[in-house]
């Protein structure tokens, strides 16, 4: 019996979604509106993340050693800091490198180059790049440094220690990111139920249409599960079918800007990256697509039965 009542009530709410026309056509237009923005509050998270873990890669404090520094020393220096807890990784550059490395930086410096050549030897010494375990521990380094090793002095290896000042930045970064995933959040949130209240006003529309056919239903005795069955099944429908229509809108958007992305979040392709995680997008937008359009339907056809 349970399962012969299912069958009528997925049947008739195909039905209705197919007779009601117009009204399914705008439930699904106000549903592809909210999963559009939904789906770019999520895109908009995953760039601004990438770009936060690209910066943070880029931070580290260098550690420039004079040209005659023994490699004994220079071991035991890398030795020596690679037991502290807040530094996750101590890089030795050798002085043909730290040349190599001077030489791509200053690529369009033909002047600096030219001079360079003029040496005839190599000026720089080697390099010990530190990298944190996390950007906050940047000060604590810099103040070890600064307590532990001697700069410039006649008996010290180290020429200079050059500390980037990108994890102030970052951090800053870091809070204006997290401000917008809640700005985000909420902004999403408030077109989640914008969309629930539209799309409950009109599958209500779709009551009214077959007030009738609940009104014969009710007078047989019909229980609520059978006549809000077939309204909730309409608006799955309603929220699958604006789900895929979502996904298909993402191919050409994200194949449009995907290039540009690239070039400004360093590397991140948002059309490779929808790619990539299809499967996992398509999961969220179909799960929020059935969830607004069976609350809506089931919210909906409550209200009106209590009102009857």
């Amino acid at each position: 019996m349970f399962w012969l009542s299912f069958k009528r009530i997925l049947k008739t709410g195909f039905i209705d979604f197919w007779r009601n026309g117009v009204v399914s056509l705008s439930a699904i237009f106000v549903m592809v509106i909210t999963l559009l923005i939904l789906t770019g509050a999520i895109f908009s998270s995953v760039l601004l993340e990438h770009t936060l873990t690209s910066l943070e890669q880029k931070v580290d404090i260098n550690i420039n050693l004079l040209p005659d520094a023994a490699e004994a020393t220079i071991e035991k220096m890398r030795e020596d800091l690679s037991t502290l807890p807040q530094i996750e990784s101590v890089q030795l550059l050798s002085r043909d490198e730290v040349l190599q490395e001077f030489i791509t930086d200053n690529s369009d410096e033909q002047i600096t180059l030219d001079a360079l050549e003029l040496l005839q030897d190599n000026p720089f010494g080697a390099s010990l790049k530190i990298k944190a375990v996390d950007l906050s521990q940047y000060e604590a380094i810099n103040k070890f440094l600064e307590d532990n090793y001697e700069v410039g002095t006649v008996n010290s290896v180290i020429d200079s220690v050059n500390s980037t000042k990108k994890h102030e930045v970052i951090e800053k970064l870091s809070n204006i990111i997290d401000a917008g995933e809640k700005f985000g959040a909420i902004i999403t949130i408030i077109f989640i139920i914008l969309s629930i209240l539209i799309t409950l006003n009109t599958i209500r529309l779709a009551m009214y249409i077959s007030r009738d056919e609940i009104r014969v239903m009710n007078l047989v005795g019909a229980d609520h599960s059978y006549i809000t069955g077939p309204f909730i099944v309409a608006g799955a429908i309603y929220g699958l079918v604006s789900s895929i229509l979502v996904m298909i809108l993402l191919y050409p958007i994200t194949l449009y800007v995907g290039k540009d992305t690239a070039e400004l979040f360093f590397g991140l392709d948002l059309f490779e990256y929808y790619l990539q995680n299809f499967g996992q997008i398509l999961l969220v937008i179909v799960a929020a697509g059935i969830f607004i359009g069976s609350v809506s339907s089931f919210v909906a056809i409550k209200r009106y039965l209590k009102d009857r």
